[in-house]
């Protein structure tokens, strides 16, 4: 187990670091009620105190009720400022300007919302001169469970190294509230998603996996199936080189 006051420490350093280095006032993150943007929001207000929160609700009834009151509560145990933008309507306004230009399958429906959401991040961002954090944790990244222009999207990530069983160790030793800790991980893209039944593989799996150790080969291939289709996002854009 990692010595997390040691890394508490490490990762405040590391984002005043980053602010001193941009001139930046503050920094903004998306609070989602979940762990990794729990454990952001902590590390960034103890390096920050201009640090603030956005809950942004999109269509899910997750997102309005439980969401939003595990947001609250991390938020309101460390002080963390705290804001909302309903993008409910925004998504159906997008959704309308797309009616007969494309058709929307479920992948491109299910993408609209995180990249509403870091948009609106970043609008908040270049209006108050701030940082926006980045959430996604090193388990997540590995098998491409993001979305690429969405949460994927940052100008730092002070946990990107991080698994999600490291993260829950973190905000344990943290006190954090343990309705962030022991809910089941989901983005609530839909109702009734979670993480772990979509992606068909346990975090504790692939967690497993990452450290080396044997999983299942059922679970493996999973996981070596999404890291391989997903290795597009972790590249870097591709660019025409004169050669």
């Amino acid at each position: 187990m990692r010595d997390y006051k040691v890394e508490f420490e490490k990762r405040v350093n590391f984002i005043k670091s980053v602010l001193a280095e941009s001139g930046v006032k503050g920094i903004v993150y998306g609070n989602s009620g979940g762990k990794d943007s729990a454990l952001v929001g902590i590390l960034c207000k103890a390096a920050c105190d201009n640090t603030v929160g956005i809950i942004l609700p999109c269509t899910s009834r997750r997102n309005y009720d439980e969401d939003t009151a595990d947001a609250k509560e991390v938020a309101a145990r460390y002080n963390i400022e705290t804001r909302t933008v309903d993008l409910t309507p925004v998504k159906e306004a997008e959704l309308k300007a797309l009616d007969g230009v494309a058709t929307i399958n479920a992948a491109a429906l299910s993408n609209i919302a995180p990249r509403l959401r870091m948009l609106t991040l970043y609008a908040v961002a270049a209006a108050e001169n701030r940082l926006v954090a980045g959430t996604g944790n090193k388990s997540e990244a590995y098998v491409g469970y993001f979305t690429k222009w969405g949460d994927g999207a940052h100008d730092f990530n002070p946990i990107a190294d991080l698994t999600v069983t490291e993260i829950y160790e973190f905000l344990r030793y943290l006190d954090a509230p343990k309705c962030v800790i022991e809910k089941a991980p989901s983005a609530a893209l839909f109702d009734g998603q979670t993480d772990e039944t979509e992606m068909g593989v346990t975090y504790a799996e692939l967690d497993t996996y990452l450290s080396g150790e044997d999983i299942p080969a059922d679970k493996k291939e999973i996981v070596e199936h999404m890291h391989k289709a997903s290795e597009h996002k972790r590249k870097k854009i591709i660019v025409y080189t004169n050669q």
